[in-house]
């Protein structure tokens, strides 16, 4: 059981941290990436962007990565959070493979991916974790303030920083996810 649920953590890091680095090569290597006035899919765009290949392949292997943790370790204990997890996953992949080439079907399937990560920080603690719930709950009004300054008052001008305070503040209602659905799913191939 333990390597079992030692290899679903593992995985699990594996799937934010892939999407990570090549998010922050791509943004080094670039030349002209601005955190502050810069979307982080600027660095996908496929016509504009000399590092799109890294930036895209990045976020396809963290969803492929995503939807593998999730069918192994999550859906057999939860199925609700299994589904929930595969599709956040499937989004990173289509937001990989719609660029902003693809214009508002790229606007589209980002903010279904960024919406569902708001509502897996709503919907695992109240399946899972109970006394989580008011984390939850201010991650979602923190991320509503933030895009809600992005969108209406330009503040910031691009949308990088909301999307990271976004991605940073479910990372670890993820990760614990992952390591509380592993120990159900590999306790019940144990025996």
């Amino acid at each position: 059981m333990v390597d079992c649920s030692k290899s679903a953590y593992i995985l699990g890091i594996a799937s934010i941290s892939i999407p990570l680095i090549f998010i922050f090569i791509a943004s080094l290597v670039s030349g002209w990436f601005n955190l502050y006035h810069n979307a982080l899919s600027d660095l996908g765009h496929a016509v504009k962007s000399n590092v799109a290949l890294i930036f895209n392949l990045g976020l396809v292997i963290g969803g492929v990565l995503i939807i593998i943790t999730s069918d192994r370790f999550i859906l057999s204990a939860d199925l609700a959070m299994g589904v929930l997890v595969s599709i956040i996953g499937f989004l990173l992949i289509l937001i990989g493979v719609f660029d902003e080439v693809y214009g508002r079907l790229h606007f589209y399937v980002s903010f279904m991916f960024f919406s569902l990560l708001l509502l897996m920080a709503l919907i695992y603690p109240l399946r899972a974790r109970r006394r989580l719930i008011p984390v939850g709950a201010l991650i979602v009004v923190v991320n509503v303030l933030v895009w809600y300054m992005h969108f209406t008052h330009k503040s910031p001008p691009g949308a990088a920083i909301p999307e990271l305070i976004s991605i940073f503040s479910v990372v670890a209602f993820y990760l614990d996810a992952v390591r509380y659905y592993s120990s159900i799913t590999c306790r019940r191939t144990m025996c």
